[in-house]
């Protein structure tokens, strides 16, 4: 059942299909050309290479079949919101939307609202598109990300829109298993394996009952005894342990510590970056339930490349083809206020104002909040975003001179310092190397390492490896050796899901008439995820079609001057490949 892919001609060469009916697809869209603006990178530090030569992979990657998703529920209804969009009533004319950030929740917007009949302008502070999903090309040509991200098929609004922009070949999908490293037996992982023949929720339950290397039997019936509430009740359940921590509903549900120890710690890092005595039940509940109730809810995916060429491009090129645009360097400073509390302009960082007849916030929770006017900072949609904050955490990368023996698929560490790891060598064609390993891993709980130094940092990931391939990889070298690394750091990601965050949360429409806000933060029942950014945006884009496409929409808003573009970049419809340093 292998799909064999060549490490040849790209996706963009390749022939696209499958699109939606709608006649949406952005299968036809223009090919890369040369650059027209320099993505960017951070700032970083890194270690220069201890070896310049660069291979040409050669290899090639044995990936699965792309699973039938069309027959779930979800997916349907993800398809269903689409083309509501895609089909709505034409505006008289295209109404004029500002939106700030450029990460998928702004990116999604925009195509949305693009499909709908509007014209997005999307102000990106960065120079690179992507968020939290951003990438970045060092002196030789390697890709470094801000993080590491999988894509499962409980993601329904994910699958629907690389479906729809004609993309879908560019998903790497691996076998249905979850892998972890066993802390016990170096070197050693257990594997959960979802068999293809059962149904959900009875292949989740074969994958773990037919694992017997981390939870005895006695463990596994009283865990099972701990979910069975969520499986009768449900959402109405699921949505009640908001207000426990994991550990607290363990306590309540008597169930083992060692379930725990074996499997909430590295679900609760993999979800949110955080421990399970900080991360909310209602988290945990949700992943499970998705998991179990869709076939291959719980199977994955890689992308091939970086997102930000890879995915955010063709969603940019999109509605850049349908009157909108994107301008990177744009960093919105202030927002500005009509007499009656509606917003009159974004006022950039270089004194320019950007004007339209709606505008929406796409940027983190964090910086939201810097950002909120005082008239509005009493209103109880505003002052409940105090609850929320954005949790720290760091990616690493480190390329080695020799190939690991690593599996194609994404692994839990199940360490004190790592979370999920994956050699993205194996997983992904734009890394592709038959001869040397590229390890990304996810540095999490990263609280009281944010402020370190990223050769501290280094050298700790070292000894978590070192403890992870005790064969292949030593801190002092003598073993594997390090070519070179990059660490990112991110001081504020995705919110963390503490207990009583959910009434905090807020609808994507705001009590301003022409203000909305999209982002993970934002109400949507995938939480902090790239499947949440992208619902949050659509049902962002949702509400905005309600509202203003009317029968006269241009009753709604007057049409403003065209603004200055004065220190932002534009970025047209063919977008740039990220550039080297």
């Amino acid at each position: 059942m292998l799909l064999l892919c060549p490490w040849g001609p790209s996706a963009d060469q390749a022939s696209s299909s499958g699109c939606h009916a709608h006649g949406q697809c952005l299968a036809q869209r223009a090919q890369h050309t040369n650059c027209t603006a320099s993505l960017i990178r951070p700032a970083v530090r890194s270690r220069p290479s201890r070896n310049r030569r660069r291979v040409q992979a050669t290899t090639r990657c044995a990936d699965f079949p792309r699973p039938n998703l069309e027959g779930t529920t979800s997916f349907e209804n993800a398809a269903a919101l689409s083309a509501e969009l895609y089909g709505a009533p034409r505006p008289e004319r295209p109404l004029r939307i500002v939106i700030a950030g450029a990460g998928l929740a702004g990116l999604s917007t925009a195509v949305y609202l693009a499909a709908a009949g509007h014209h997005p302008i999307v102000l990106e502070s960065n120079p690179y598109l992507g968020g939290k999903v951003g990438a970045f090309k060092d002196e030789e040509g390697d890709t470094y990300e801000v993080g590491l991200h999988i894509i499962f098929g409980a993601y329904p609004n994910f699958q629907n829109l690389v479906k729809e922009l004609g993309i879908e070949d560019r998903l790497q999908w691996k076998s249905h298993s979850m892998i972890f490293a066993m802390p016990d037996s170096p070197g050693q992982f257990s594997r959960f394996d979802f068999p293809e023949s059962l149904p959900a929720p009875l292949n989740g339950v074969w994958a773990i009952l037919r694992n017997n290397e981390m939870l005895t039997w006695p463990e596994k019936i009283q865990f099972a005894l701990g979910l069975l509430p969520a499986m009768v009740f449900g959402q109405s359940y699921v949505e009640k342990q908001d207000s426990l921590t994991v550990t607290d509903w363990m306590k309540k549900q008597n169930v083992p510590e060692r379930v725990n120890e074996e499997v909430f710690i590295a679900m609760a890092k993999a979800l949110n970056f955080i421990d399970p005595h900080e991360l909310s039940m209602q988290v945990v509940l949700i992943a499970l339930n998705r998991f179990l109730q869709e076939k291959h809810g719980s199977k994955m995916a890689f992308l091939d490349g970086n997102y930000p060429e890879r995915m955010c491009a063709p969603m940019a090129e999109y509605f850049s083809q349908r009157g909108g645009e994107v301008r990177v360097n744009s960093r919105l400073q202030r927002i500005d206020l009509n007499s009656d509390g509606t917003v009159q302009s974004f006022r950039l960082a270089d004194g320019s104002t950007v004007e339209g007849d709606i505008y929406i916030s796409a940027m983190p929770v964090d910086i939201v909040k810097k950002l909120v006017p005082a008239r509005w900072a009493d209103m109880p949609y505003f002052s409940r975003l105090e609850k929320l904050v954005g949790v720290p955490v760091i990616n690493v990368h480190i390329w080695f001179d020799r190939k690991l023996s690593t599996v194609d698929h994404l692994l839990f560490s199940r360490s004190p310092l790592l979370s999920v790891y994956a050699d993205m060598s194996v997983t992904s064609r734009e890394h592709a190397d038959p001869n040397r390993s590229m390890l990304e891993m996810v540095f999490a709980p990263a609280e009281g390492w944010i402020g370190r130094s990223d050769q501290d940092i280094i050298d700790a990931s070292l000894r978590e490896l070192e403890r992870l391939f005790p064969n292949e990889i030593r801190q002092d070298g003598s073993m594997a050796k390090v070519r070179k690394w990059k660490v990112v750091k991110t001081p504020r990601s995705v919110y963390k899901t503490v207990p009583d965050c959910e009434p905090c949360r807020p609808p994507q429409r705001s009590p301003i008439s022409n203000f909305y806000m999209v982002g993970d933060y934002t109400k949507q029942k995938y939480l902090a995820s790239m499947e949440g950014a992208l619902l949050s945006g659509k049902l962002g884009a949702k509400a905005i079609v309600e509202d203003w496409n009317t029968s006269k929409p241009s009753t709604a808003g007057r049409r403003p001057s065209q603004p200055e573009t004065k220190g932002a970049d534009v970025i047209p419809a063919t977008l740039s490949r990220l550039q080297p340093e």
